[in-house]
């Protein structure tokens, strides 16, 4: 697990902000917004991130059938907030097995999303074909929003993108198959809506997909 802020595009070292630059730096990446380290899945961890974002915290709620919160990472600072968030879920996949879902959201640029698709990001581009029906639909904070899948990932995971509350929405579920849950009408709320409701959310283990995706 890792101690230290690090890039949100490619996990190496960040640079804090200093006497020559206000920002956080990324040998590789330039200015980026910091990734901060994972702590073990909590309603406490959960509460602290989302009183700190500035992004949507998307959840599946209610959670399907056997699935747990697994975890949340999120990129900024306490100056800037969450610019970022990633939540992890597992559970029984629809087809059998164990499956996970990473549920993304994320200003332009970050490129958490993106490294989570194994893509080069930071952003879709050319990997969704927006000119074209999307190939899922889910409720977002209430609103009907569509996913399209993004090709050229890699072949162990499927990967949904599109727009919810004028930022980035990925999921990013593994393996591939278990991205059938983005077919099956997935209700997702935004936890900074949740209130109380937060604290009767089941916690399972720390999901590996957040500590080195």
């Amino acid at each position: 697990m890792r101690g230290e802020p690090s890039c949100p595009r490619c996990g190496g070292r960040v640079r804090a902000p200093g006497l020559f630059t206000d920002t956080w730096q990324c040998d590789a990446h330039g200015t980026v917004h910091p990734l901060q380290p994972v702590v073990p899945p909590s309603v406490q961890a959960l509460s602290v991130a989302v009183a700190r974002a500035e992004v949507p915290v998307w959840m599946p709620w209610p959670l399907p059938v056997g699935w747990l919160f697994t975890g949340i990472a999120h990129a900024g600072d306490d100056l800037s907030g969450a610019r970022a968030t990633a939540v992890a879920c597992s559970g029984p996949g629809p087809l059998g097995g164990p499956g996970e879902l990473v549920l993304v959201a994320e200003e332009i640029g970050v490129g958490l999303g993106a490294r989570f698709a194994g893509l080069p990001g930071p952003d879709p581009g050319d990997a969704i074909a927006v000119d074209k029906p999307p190939h899922a639909k889910v409720l977002a904070a209430g609103r009907p929003t569509a996913l399209w899948h993004v090709s050229g990932t890699p072949d162990d995971r499927a990967v949904f993108v599109g727009e919810a509350r004028g930022l980035w929405l990925w999921a990013v579920a593994w393996p591939e198959r278990s991205g059938l849950l983005m077919y099956d009408e997935l209700v997702l709320t935004d936890l900074r809506d949740a209130g109380a409701e937060i604290e009767l959310l089941p916690c399972g283990a720390i999901s590996p997909r957040l500590l080195g995706p």
